[in-house]
This record gives C-alpha cells, sequence and structure tokens, in this order.
C-alpha cells in the first residue's frame, strides 16, 4: 500500500472524549468495563462553512462525537485497533465530505508495571484509500 502521507488543511478537532466500554482480551475487561480516551481530527473543508456561518456548510462535533460514542459504549472489541477502526470507517462512510480522519483511543487503567498516564493506539484513514466503497 502506497503511503498517501498526512493530511493538510482544515480539520474538525474532538479532544479528551471519555467513555465507559468493555472492550479488551481478558475476560474482567469484558465484565467490568473501563474508561477510555478518545482524540478525533477529521479533515474537511472548512471555508464554506468560514465564509457563511451556517452549520449547514460544516459537520456538527457533535455528529461525530456520537460515533466515537456509539463505537465506545456499543459492542465489545478485543483490540483497541478495532475500536479506532470502527470509528473511522464510521466516520468516512457517514459524512463523504470528510478526506481523511485520525483516531487515537487510550487506556488509562492498564495492568503494567509503572506510571503512565494511558496506552492506545492512533490511526490514520483517508477516504481515496480506505473508505468502504
Amino acid at each position: 500500500m502506497e503511503d498517501v502521507g498526512m493530511p493538510v488543511g482544515d480539520k474538525l478537532i474532538l479532544r479528551g472524549l471519555k467513555f465507559h466500554g468493555f472492550h479488551g482480551v481478558k475476560a474482567e475487561e469484558r465484565k467490568l468495563g473501563q474508561k477510555f480516551l478518545t482524540d478525533v481530527d477529521a479533515w474537511m473543508d472548512l471555508r464554506p462553512a468560514g465564509k457563511s456561518d451556517c452549520l449547514s456548510d460544516t459537520i456538527s462535533y457533535t455528529e461525530i462525537y456520537r460515533i466515537v460514542k456509539e463505537v465506545v459504549e456499543g459492542p465489545p472489541q478485543n483490540l483497541l485497533e478495532s475500536v479506532a477502526q470502527l470509528i473511522a470507517s464510521t466516520t468516512l462512510t457517514k459524512y463523504p465530505q470528510i478526506s481523511a480522519v485520525r483516531v487515537k483511543v487510550g487506556k488509562p487503567h492498564v495492568a503494567v508495571q509503572g506510571p503512565l498516564d494511558y496506552l492506545g493506539v492512533e490511526i490514520l484513514r483517508h477516504r481515496s484509500h480506505d473508505a468502504p466503497k
């Protein structure tokens, strides 16, 4: 697969979204659940909304927030990679004006020896290569 690189230009930014989910491979993760931290960047042309000051010329942050919430609080996945992929693919499928999406999903409470903020994954998906056809 060719490297399409980091997108440039305008983007919607959602940071520090926190939800309780039941993702993970271990039985206790599936039973008790845990907090997940999510960040999303969605690249799209924001010039029309900047000129018109109309919500109809952009995508409401709350729409992307809702996608993240539904995925993280939804059916359990084994891997954070799957959680991130579901968020990215749903976003690209639902909003054709988005050209690329970056999703970061972290677990702040993991069973490792030592202090940390979180462990997680970050994916970058481009409509030109990754959107379902």
